[in-house]
């Protein structure tokens, strides 16, 4: 563990102090883990239970592993999930210590008296600036609150531009959190600028300018995205979207505050406006793939992107496709984007080349050798100038590189001279700190998989810009392969699929996946013959045109971009699809796409086999290493003092990445490092990283302005709910309306697995006595004659098409004299079934077009949900719906359904629907409870009584069939039997 910087322990001095609770804000990539690990370690006891809260499980294993180098062994962090049992728990938290623990667990372990709240030392809340009323840390707090008032409560956060919401972001997440003070640190704090200020890494600034061709594409796409902005404004005038521009529209949040804009109307606006929606998303994520893609995948990309514009994933014209395709500007992207890869001439068309004897041959193998990068020197020279006979005629490759992958190579080359100018100066008594690993830092898995391929097939003697030839050529290979493809799936009526990312050694790989073998499921065989029915009966209509003839060839006189760029795409489909038919049929040995290397094996028993094995699985020396790695968390921290690097190459800028280089520099006084920033000038990638700056910086100081003039919150002791409501009144009927007094307090019964949702937290804010049980029946019980099953509009479509919405249904019709169904709508979300445009298209056809075949995905079930309501209430005439359009609506709503009701029974709720044993529920495993509900012949009714015959599941499926018959009767136990043992009659047949 890196040692603490200055700033890091007046942090500490402020914080760690258990008497006071704090919120602290630091910048991002300045330690905030080492904080929290450190001051974890200061109340590492036994007499001490300290909780962290709302950790994610990659958090909890690298705070438990830091935890464990700082010698928080003995027990060190303990994490409780869900597999850990009732009295495992409450055992934990009797011997202390620290333990990890989720939101869910604490609540109901809270409200049970499982732990015992009032001996908690303190919680640390991570991620504070998700803190909401909605969410269950708020819950939490209340719940610590009401019995312990001198334990700590230490809560962090790394992300100020999230603490943005409403009109006082910075009190709501205070008053939540029911804190007074709080500790803002941004980089530009006095302490953290003198701390980190004083040692400084050597950093050489690269700006790397724009190819011609990706300049082009650059700007292109810029003036598509400001085009949709502008008609996304236009479209929606009543809305405040002044934040709408190209700065803010570079960042994947973004698309959030988008969405949070329109929400409440999304009902109302058009299906133009909600392409336009996706259309920024799309668009920024061109702009990144420009920057991070190799020309081919980015072209690939492209293409994909033409074809699931025009038609729908069931081969049906699209109705409302993207405006930005139709203009100038994305016919210039296309256009660009191919020249990057080739050229084609004139002569380009189904030419078959003579056939070539490739034993004979020499220059063929010539040019296969360059290709693979295994032909001897001797023959480099010679083979450079050749073309490879896969290329088609008339097709010229460009095969343009990325401009910082020679800049990668040139910054590699100087770190390696460097190396080796240090080792000549060093003397011998010297112990200089750091390893000569090289590392390079770049901001995704894909990029760092790009950049390994390129290093390890870089070819230094070629000149700037065809370093990575090689590889481009196994691209180019692969993707005229991938659209030989695609056009016989297409005449075959069979689904796209997309460009492979990876290369693979053989081209069997792609043919397992992609190819005409027998492995695919028969859900899928069967959707691709429906799919190829309903191509050749629009064929059939239109007059028996054949199946590579695109079916807008009318349309095409229109000269739009997308469908001029959608009949060359399909074009060079065929030609390519019979070049490559061609090939493989004269044994060329181009079909079995064999694009990388042939493997070495190594023979164990020769002698060589230890200096084989170390050349090829040994351990390399440093100065030999390069470790590409993506950008992460807080994990690069610990990464950075393990490596110790004292060369670092920033890929791609990286504000975050910065602030550990300074971190890491600082905690290591005596190292060199230098870092190579690499950025492209005049591009999105540096006004992106810029802005990220300015964003953060803006969200500082509106923090400490906020901070400057909040009135801080005064907690007032939480009422009991008895205490509200002592005196109400029962009935009318009773004298008049005489008063009388009632000690119980108002509660409602929860089921367990409703603590997900924020409805709990929300009663019990509303001064409801909240009572967690395992129910069999309903999730709410509000009075002994109310029962209340909670659907949300996603959870409600999937419970009719399951078919458990009937079930659950007739279970409370049975057993609660007003059973009622509630669906809840999400907060500022439109208050509608959203159903107003996808039901224009079942709209009654008229006979003048023949009836499209519909597959079963083609059905919005959204829009048949009123239907269904229909039907229900038809069928449960007693189920009253509750329409609700938030949370907090619905608990209103409990509200008034409780008044003048007497109070619920747990324990008779928990054994409603469990033939009448209140010990049900309790001790029993609920993953084999499902597992036997879902049995052919297990049923609601006889579930509990199966259960209280057999054991374990085993049990049951050693029975024969009498005996399953016994406990199910003849007909369930006859189908529960032969679905059990299917498998066993078949291999017996």
């Amino acid at each position: 563990m890196s040692t603490l910087l200055s700033f890091h322990k007046v942090i500490l001095e402020k914080i760690h102090d258990p008497a006071t609770s704090d919120l602290v804000v630091l910048a991002r990539g300045l330690g905030l883990r080492r904080i929290i690990c450190t001051l974890m370690k200061i109340y590492d006891s036994p007499q001490n239970l300290v909780l962290l809260v709302n950790a994610t499980p990659e958090e909890e294993s690298e705070i438990g592993e830091e935890l464990g180098l700082m010698g928080c062994r003995k027990p060190g962090l303990r994490v409780v999930g869900y597999e850990t049992g009732s009295k495992d728990r409450q055992a934990l938290y009797k011997r202390g210590g620290l333990i990890s623990i989720t939101s869910q667990i604490l609540v109901v372990d809270m409200l049970q008296s499982d732990i015992p709240t009032h001996l908690i030392t303190g919680i640390i809340v991570l991620h504070a600036e998700k803190v909401s009323p909605l969410v269950l840390e708020a819950f939490i707090v209340r719940l610590y609150r009401e019995k312990n008032k001198n334990g700590f409560l230490k809560a962090f956060t790394d992300e100020p531009e999230h603490i943005t919401s409403g009109l006082s972001p910075l009190k709501n997440i205070m008053k939540e959190l029911q804190l007074r003070t709080v500790h803002i640190y941004p980089r530009f704090q006095e302490d953290v600028k003198k701390s980190l200020e004083r040692r400084r890494a050597d950093v050489v600034e690269l700006s790397q300018p724009l190819t011609e061709a990706m300049s082009d594409i650059h700007h292109a796409i810029i003036q598509c995205m400001s085009t949709t902005l502008s008609e996304l404004k236009r479209s929606n005038t009543t809305l405040d979207l002044d934040d709408f521009n190209v700065d803010n529209a570079y960042f994947r949040s973004f698309d959030v505050v988008v969405r949070r804009q329109l929400d409440p109307v999304w009902h109302k606006v058009g299906p133009r406006t909600k392409q336009l929606v996706n259309d920024l998303g799309t668009l920024r994520r061109l702009l990144y793939y420009l920057l991070t893609y190799d020309p081919l995948h980015f072209h690939a990309y492209l293409e994909t992107l033409i074809a699931s514009n025009t038609t729908t994933v069931t081969g049906h014209t699209k109705q409302h496709q993207s405006p930005w395709l139709l203009t100038d500007a994305a016919h210039i992207i296309f256009q660009v984007a191919k020249r990057r890869c080739y050229t084609i001439s004139a002569e380009f068309k189904a030419q078959l080349p003579p056939v070539v004897d490739a034993d004979d041959d020499e220059d063929a193998w010539a040019a296969l050798d360059e290709v693979e990068a295994s032909g001897p020197t001797a023959q480099n020279t010679k083979s450079k100038e050749a073309r490879p006979s896969w290329i088609p005629r008339g097709m010229e490759p460009i095969l343009e590189e990325l401009p910082k992958w020679n800049l990668l190579a040139e910054v590699l080359q100087e770190a390696e001279e460097e190396v080796l100018r240090q080792d000549s100066l060093r003397k011998a008594i010297t112990a200089n700190p750091g390893t000569n690993t090289v590392l390079v830092m770049t901001s995704s898995t894909r990029t760092c998989s790009v950049l390994t391929e390129f290093l390890e097939t870089i070819d230094h003697d070629a000149p700037p810009g065809s370093k990575g030839r090689n590889m481009m050529l196994r691209k180019l290979r692969l993707y005229l392969w991938w659209k030989a493809k695609l056009a016989q799936r297409k005449n075959d009526g069979k689904s796209h699929f997309a460009f492979p990312d990876v290369v693979a050694r053989n081209g069997s790989v792609f043919e397992k996946l992609y190819g005409e073998k027998d492995n695919i499921s028969e859900a899928l065989k069967k959707k691709d013959k429906e799919k190829a029915d309903r191509a050749a009966s629009r064929r059939r209509v239109r007059g028996g045109a054949p199946a590579a003839v695109p079916s807008g060839r009318d349309s095409a006189s229109k000269n739009a971009p997308q469908d001029l760029a959608m009949n060359e795409i399909q074009t060079e489909a065929d030609t390519f699809a019979q070049f490559w038919e061609y090939q493989g049929g004269h044994g060329s040995g181009a079909s079995t796409l064999e694009l990388g290397d042939d493997m070495t094996l190594l023979d164990i028993d020769s002698a060589a086999f230890g200096v084989d094995f170390d050349t090829h699985y040994g351990l390399l020396a440093p100065e030999q290493t390069v470790l590409v790695r993506a950008y992460s968390d807080d994990t690069d921290d610990r990464m950075l003092a393990e490596i110790q690097p004292k060369f670092i190459v920033m890929f791609e800028p990286n504000m975050e990445f910065i602030r550990r280089i300074e971190v890491y520099k600082s905690s290591n006084p005596g190292l060199a490092v230098r870092v190579y920033h690499m950025v492209y000038g005049n591009s999105c990638e540096e006004q992106k990283y810029l802005a990220g700056i300015r964003r953060e910086k803006e969200s500082f100081e509106r923090l400490i302005k906020e901070r400057g003039s909040m009135l801080l919150p005064l907690f007032e002791e939480r009422r009991d709910g008895a205490n509200d409501a002592m005196i109400k009144t029962i009935s009318s009927r009773i004298a008049g309306g005489q008063r009388e007094m009632d000690t119980q307090p108002s509660q409602v019964i929860v089921d367990m697995r409703e603590f997900r949702s924020t409805l709990p937290s929300l009663l019990h804010a509303s001064n409801m006595l909240v009572i967690p049980a395992t129910l069999t029946v309903g999730d709410y019980i509000i009075t002994p004659e109310i029962c209340v099953e909670r659907k949300s509009l996603s959870d409600l479509i999937a419970s009719f098409n399951s078919g458990r919405l009937y079930t659950q249904c007739e279970l409370m019709s049975v057993h609660y004299k007003s059973p009622m169904l509630l669906i809840e709508f999400e907060e500022d979300k439109a208050f509608t079934l959203d159903i107003v445009s996808d039901i224009k298209s079942y709209a009654k056809p008229t006979g003048k077009y023949p009836k499209k075949k519909l597959a079963a995905a083609d059905l919005d079930h959204a829009a048949m949900l009123q239907s269904k309501i229909c039907l229900l209430a038809l069928s449960f005439p007693r189920i009253r719906i509750i329409w609700s359009s938030s949370p907090y609506a619905t608990a209103e709503i409990f509200r008034d359904l409780k008044t003048n009701n007497p109070e619920p029974d747990p324990a008779k709720a928990i054994s409603v629907g469990a033939d009448g044993d209140p010990d049900v529920g309790a001790g029993v495993n609920a993953a084999a409870e499902e597992l036997l509900r879902c049995l052919p012949g297990v049923t609601a009714k006889n579930v509990k009584y199966l259960m209280s015959k057999i054991r374990t599941v085993r049990q049951l499926c050693d029975m024969d069939l009498l005996e399953v018959q016994d406990l199910l009767g003849v007909e369930p136990g006859r189908l529960c039997y032969e679905f059990m043992h299917k498998g066993e009659n078949e291999k017996a047949q």
